[in-house]
């Protein structure tokens, strides 16, 4: 237990120098807020949100038919021979497994979408930070998410998205 204590306190000694050499220059920016925040983000958000709600609204239009469809078989099931009933009824599985299908590609279309916008922004975004950095002199960046706790006044969040906003107004999702 002893030799334990002594590892600790010497690794926490060793890290406790190493990071007072980078924090001279270390800072740190929100990734996610400038993703949600810049104005070509923002613009790749609202496209893909009205895409997929013009899609969802799409697929229940068709999802009230086949329930009608639905309804209308089950009225006519006394009616009809059984042969007919089975056949439409295998057609209506069908039509509902299509528009299952239609579905996950609508998701899968926007998912890829989003995931291809986020990395043109990042694309865009790291040269912006590779010459901010080089010009306010910083050795380190980070994430805010990897943080704990960090001091307010090393936050370059604002600064690198006001240089993105003006250098990227948007993104070409099509």
């Amino acid at each position: 237990m002893k030799y334990f204590k002594k590892t600790f306190y010497i690794v926490l000694t060793v890290l406790f120098f190493q990071t007072n050499v980078f924090a001279d220059n270390a800072y740190y920016l929100d990734f996610k807020y400038i993703l949600n925040e810049s104005s070509a983000g923002k613009g790749a958000q609202n496209f893909l949100k009205n895409k997929l709600n013009n899609g969802i609204k799409k697929l229940k239009v068709k999802e009230k038919e086949l329930q009608n469809q639905e309804k209308e078989i089950i009225k006519q099931k006394k009616v009809t021979s059984a042969e007919e009933y089975k056949k439409k009824v295998v057609d209506l599985r069908s039509k509902v497994s299509k528009l299952q299908e239609e579905r996950n590609k609508l998701l899968s279309d926007v998912a890829e979408q989003r995931s291809k916008a986020k990395s043109e922004l990042l694309k865009n975004l790291n040269p912006i930070i590779k010459e901010y950095m080089k010009e306010k002199k910083i050795r380190l960046v980070l994430d805010k998410k990897s943080l704990l706790l960090a001091d307010e006044n090393l936050d370059i969040t604002k600064d690198i998205l006001d240089i993105l906003n003006t250098k990227l107004k948007s993104i070409k999702l099509n």
